[in-house]
């Protein structure tokens, strides 16, 4: 499997003053890290989900115990694991247990249908399937003889019989930690490897740039699989804060936590950010403090940003990163309490090298459009199992994000849009390609062209614009063949038939998603 390492050649030998110096990689690792706020904070809160709770004394010892089972098991260093849960304490431990003995963590969508789920198992090749009973059923469906399952509930136990393993393999910074599905311009799923430096440096941007410290709680509600859920999990244990773990987004228990607790960044997606308003404001609860809330201001209508600001006194994230950069490149940006923003520019986060580049890979001028381009510690690791992709995707170190952006008169950057076509909805990452191809597999499917188009409570939605070569087929039909095959999120919210040659294309045939867009504001 191709990793991309560009941080190789910091770790070659150096030779300076008098003396000789050997730079040999980097042994901190998320454990290393963890281990050590765990020894000096063994009795603070660590993990709060539900009734249950740890302190980071008796997290650090499950752990331990839990990479035991998994050594049992004959997972080595290098070796994947998957887990297919919703959010629960032993899904964190066990990812700091594969932190612990080198091994990977495949962390499965547990929203996507059998066919896809299929795919991502079979593209990590899993040694061990953690499962919980919730989504037994979804995993019965899917054929990998390959890995022994092992029940998420049981886990516990299995731990507190476990011999601890005194001599854990040593480790490096560099070696794989997470893999994380990201949507594929292909239609097919890839998956993301981060690794322990690139988490390491994700805990460092959210402190630097955010201004978050041990003191402040985070409340991980968004799904495990998911870089907001488990990114900030992961950098909160190192820094010693305390982990309030929710089974998804539930309204209630979150504003109890709100309520309970001082929170450094309380993530809240386009979609979230009503209904939590609305509770609080009927429960009367009264906030402790957050520090930081929201994400993707783009996709809020500005008077909201104004509104949650002032409801719970804190500062919006204009962020602008993704599964394979973490924070960066362009998260540094806080809108003030109350403000109706204007101007929705990104600020470079720390820790970041950031371009813009024309097609042949020149610098742009201010004002100018170009590809945004990224280099720095935070950066994923490259795809798993895919050389073609990751040749694409880097060049001489840099990671190609596939955005468009331009740097205005007062030095911000404005996002211009996507190199290749994306749907922001509710949070998740969705690309055409993934609808169409499953539209277009019907026979009774002409043409097939999806695009997005602004929703107050999701951000985006999915719209499909289909030419049938048969009245028979009912967007009914058209619903059908997508709940078998595609996750809720990307089923088309919207169906339009439209004849044939109503599409429009360029010279050279290609259709004009933006022109369809237009089609849609029009209407």
């Amino acid at each position: 499997m191709p990793i991309h390492g560009f941080l190789g050649s910091a770790f070659k030998k150096l030779e300076y003053c008098k003396g000789k110096v050997m730079v040999s990689p980097n042994n901190s690792t998320v454990y290393s890290m963890f281990r050590s706020t765990a020894k000096w904070n063994a009795d603070n809160l660590a993990i709060e989900c539900g009734e249950r709770s740890w302190t980071y004394g008796e997290l650090l010892d499950l752990i331990d115990r839990l990479a035991s089972v998994l050594r049992s098991e004959k997972v080595m260093a290098g070796d994947c694991i998957a887990i297919l849960s919703e959010n629960r304490a032993e899904y964190t431990m066990l990812q700091f247990a594969c932190a612990r003995i080198g091994a990977i963590a495949s962390c499965l969508n547990s929203r996507l249908v059998v066919e896809e789920l299929q795919y991502c198992i079979h593209l990590v090749e899993p040694q061990l399937i953690f499962v919980s009973s919730r989504f037994q059923s979804l995993l019965d469906q899917v054929v990998y003889p390959a890995a022994k399952q092992i029940s998420m509930e049981g886990c516990l136990s299995l731990a507190a019989s476990a011999e601890l393993d005194q001599h854990p393999p040593l480790l490096n910074s560099e070696q794989g930690l997470l893999l994380l599905n990201t949507s594929g311009t292909t239609g097919l799923p890839k998956a993301a490897l981060i690794s322990h430096r690139a988490e390491i440096a994700r805990m460092t941007t959210l402190r630097m740039d955010l201004k978050i410290d041990p003191g402040d709680a985070f409340l991980a509600w968004s799904p495990m699989n998911h870089i907001g859920g488990t990114d900030h999990t992961i950098s909160s244990l190192m820094m010693g804060s305390a982990v309030i773990i929710t089974d998804g987004l539930d309204i209630d228990t979150m504003c109890s936590v709100i309520g309970r607790y001082k929170i450094g960044w309380l993530l809240l997606m386009p979609a979230t950010i009503e209904p939590i308003l609305r509770r609080l404001a009927e429960t009367k609860t009264r906030v402790v403090g957050v520090k930081v809330v929201g994400c993707m201001a783009d996709l809020i209508p500005a008077a909201q940003i104004a509104e949650v600001t002032t409801a719970l006194n804190a500062l919006f994230v204009n962020s602008f990163g993704s599964t394979e950069t973490g924070l960066p490149p362009a998260t540094g940006h806080l809108i003030p309490v109350g403000e109706v923003p204007t101007d929705l520019s990104k600020k470079i986060s720390s820790l970041c090298e950031f371009r813009l580049v024309d097609e042949d890979d020149n610098d742009v001028q201010q004002g100018e459009v170009g590809e945004a381009l990224l280099r720095g510690p935070t950066l994923f690791s490259g795809y798993w199992n895919a050389p073609e992709v990751n040749a694409e995707a880097f060049r001489d170190g840099w990671f190609r994000m596939g955005d468009l952006l331009k740097q205005t008169k007062s030095g911000g950057f404005e996002f211009v849009g996507r190199l290749k076509y994306l749907i922001k909805t509710g949070g998740e990452n969705v690309y055409p390609a993934e609808i169409e191809r499953v539209l277009l597999s019907d026979s009774r499917v002409e043409e097939a062209t999806i695009v997005r188009k602004k929703d107050s409570r999701w951000g985006e939605i999915v719209v499909a614009f289909i030419t049938r070569n048969t009245e028979a087929l009912t967007d009914v039909e058209i619903e059908k063949m997508c709940r078998a095959k595609l996750a809720s999120y990307k089923r088309p919210r919207e169906i339009y038939f439209i004849p044939i040659d109503e599409f429009p294309r360029n010279g050279s045939g290609k259709i004009i998603r933006e022109s369809l867009e237009k089609r849609l504001e029009s209407a």
